[in-house]
């Protein structure tokens, strides 16, 4: 693992384009307080007049984007290093300023709801200033229902800073005080097993006893803390339950899709859509085993290439092949990504202490920021178009949308990044010429579509069975998660694969569950949703005339950002997840991309 003194400040994020020091930090928190001042005095005012109303909107939004600032530097800094004291004591003194203003200003969307709905669309069709803010308005009379009166508001408002320990109770546990457990290879190198070495050993290396051994060494590192894990999720489960209902909603999964405007019928028939087409799945895997000559197939055997390949890509050749990749976008589009893969944008490389995984945040008044953890691998590479989609995606909408409708919701975050993935694999599919290195290809296609679509949903699968435990008021145990997750195992991926009691403990290893509850059935709904625009504005059976439409309609979509429903921006751009087909395409592009897998072994 690489010390952060030793590597290259171009491949480092440079923070000072958010703050130069502490010093600014502490300044801007001065302002911000004043700012929550100001706004509070606007209680009683606004529900009879316009100006007042238009005052402390715009109040609202420049105490916003400022807030966003201050929260993400001491958040970013402590996601660089988990045992960031001063950071630590930053973020906790920001989220104590937030629940007191929180409180003080709970009265705000009560007061909002006693003007009128007719006076409210009035005062949007008069007042220009308000055009901005008319999406987000009209959503808080649609939610109405689920707004409580300003003392009840108020009261829940008190616990709004502990609504997030869960989360953070597993951040400190599984990256600050997690130890890592050191393993000698069959080569005689001697290894802690991070997640970072974890990804790099099961993707590159050939010996499956050594996968074993780093599999077991990784989950003993959560194992030692099962108890731990099982009663976080458990609180998660019973806050997020509580929470549905005091806003009056049944369960924890309405909670978290109305808001969106999202039918419930998507993530059901997304699960049982998914479940009735496992059969290519457990194709994929009888094929794999054969191939890999293994007596037993684990989940852990699933990351190494068939063929042995185990090129190392550069970080620079990484990005040269990101770019390159992008060219079917169009050149407004690909010099955007040159810029947000500039200097400072990027974390590039594992450190200790640093958050695992790989994400990108946008700060409206800033710049996306973009975690990485690069190790080389052609997963890696994926990873960095992967988190660049996301970014092109806040780019286009920041600069496109207001601030009130610049946030595109997470129901279609994941488009734009998979949509690039896409972009990558079929550019270096028509570049190699090396047969190998094209089965290598096919593979990531397939690994793309297990780990975004059947495992996404898998887990997706998993909270919705977790949270109905809770909401029918039975009990939580990390046995009970186990059985869970050994199930669904057993359904989605059937006799083929081979589930020891270590692999049911992965739900205490994914951060998602307890970082962002009901999030992951989202890359399943948006990997459908690219593969059918990737379809429209690729595929030579369209004309030029309609690809270029498609084409349009995409990038209308990314510069959207969140100033309409997700479900209708993306029957903008083409694409109904109401209907099941939109799920059942992904089946049948697995099963092609087997039988070109199959074709390529053949030729061995």
């Amino acid at each position: 693992m690489l010390l952060r003194k030793d590597i290259d400040q171009k491949y480092k994020w440079n923070l000072n384009d958010i703050y130069p020091s502490w010093t600014a930090w502490d300044a801007d928190v001065k302002v911000m307080e004043g700012l929550m001042d100001k706004i509070i005095k606007y209680k009683g005012q606004i529900r009879n007049s316009s100006h007042k109303f238009i005052e402390m909107m715009e109040l609202e939004e420049k105490l916003s984007r400022l807030s966003e600032k201050i929260y993400l530097y001491p958040y970013l800094m402590k996601d660089l290093n988990s045992k960031d004291e001063e950071a630590s004591v930053k973020l906790q003194e920001i989220e104590s300023i937030y629940t007191k203003y929180s409180i003080s200003t709970a009265w705000i969307t009560p007061e909002i709801l006693e003007i009128p709905e007719s006076t409210m669309n009035q005062w949007i069709a008069e007042y220009p200033e308000l055009d901005p803010y008319k999406f987000q308005l009209k959503e808080i009379y649609r939610l109405q229902k689920h707004v409580l009166s300003e003392d009840k508001e108020r009261l829940l408002s008190y616990f709004g800073q502990y609504m997030g320990a869960p989360s953070d109770i597993y951040s400190e546990l599984s990256t600050s005080d997690i130890k890592w457990n050191e393993v000698e290879f069959s080569d005689g190198s001697k290894l802690p097993v991070t997640n970072g070495v974890y990804s790099k050993v099961i993707s590159t290396n050939r010996n499956q006893e050594d996968r074993k051994k780093a599999f077991e060494a990784l989950y003993k590192s959560y194992l030692v803390n099962k108890n731990t894990y099982g009663a976080i999720y458990r609180n998660l489960l019973q806050r997020d339950f509580a929470s549905a209902q005091s806003r009056n909603y049944k369960t924890s999964l309405e909670k978290a899709l109305e808001p969106k405007n999202i039918p419930q019928e998507v993530y059901m028939t997304l699960i049982e859509s998914t479940r009735a087409n496992t059969a290519p799945l457990k194709r994929y895997i009888e094929l794999r085993k054969k191939a890999l000559n293994l007596k037993d197939y684990y989940y852990y055997d699933n990351q190494i290439n068939i063929v042995d390949y185990n090129r190392e890509f550069t970080y620079d050749e990484a990005k040269e092949d990101v770019l390159e990749s992008v060219t079917p976008l169009g050149k407004e589009y690909k010099e955007k990504m040159e810029k947000a893969l500039s200097q400072g944008w990027l974390d590039v490389f594992e450190t200790e202490n640093k958050r695992s995984g790989a994400y990108s945040i946008s700060i409206y008044d800033v710049h996306p920021y973009m975690l990485l953890n690069y190790n080389g691998t052609l997963d890696a590479v994926f990873t960095l178009a992967h988190e660049l989609g996301h970014t092109m995606h806040s780019m286009l909408s920041v600069e496109n949308q207001p601030y009130a409708t610049s946030n595109y919701t997470i129901f279609v975050a994941e488009v734009a990044s998979t949509f690039n993935e896409r972009l990558l694999l079929d550019n270096m599919l028509k570049k190699t010429k090396d047969h190998n290195e094209r089965i290598a290809l096919i593979e990531q296609a397939l690994g793309n579509i297990v780990g975004t679509y059947y495992i996404q949903t898998m887990f997706a699968d998993y909270e919705y069975q977790a949270h109905k435990i809770i909401e029918n008021g039975g009990a939580i145990t990390p046995d009970v998660l186990d059985n869970i997750m050994g199930n669904l195992f057993k359904e989605y991926f059937g006799e083929e694969i081979a589930v020891d009691e270590l692999q049911k403990l992965i739900w205490a290893r994914i951060p998602h569950f307890y970082n962002s509850p009901y999030y992951v059935y989202q890359y399943a709904t948006s990997f459908a949703s690219s593969a059918a625009l990737y379809d429209k504005i690729t595929d030579e059976k369209y004309s030029t005339e309609e690809r270029e439409k498609a084409l349009e309609g995409y990038l209308t979509l990314l510069k959207s950002g969140g100033n309409d429903y997700p479900m209708e921006q993306l029957k903008k751009a083409g694409v109904d997840l109401t209907k099941k087909e939109s799920f059942q395409f992904i089946g049948d592009e697995f099963n092609r991309l087997l039988d070109l897998l199959e074709a390529e072994l053949n030729k061995k």
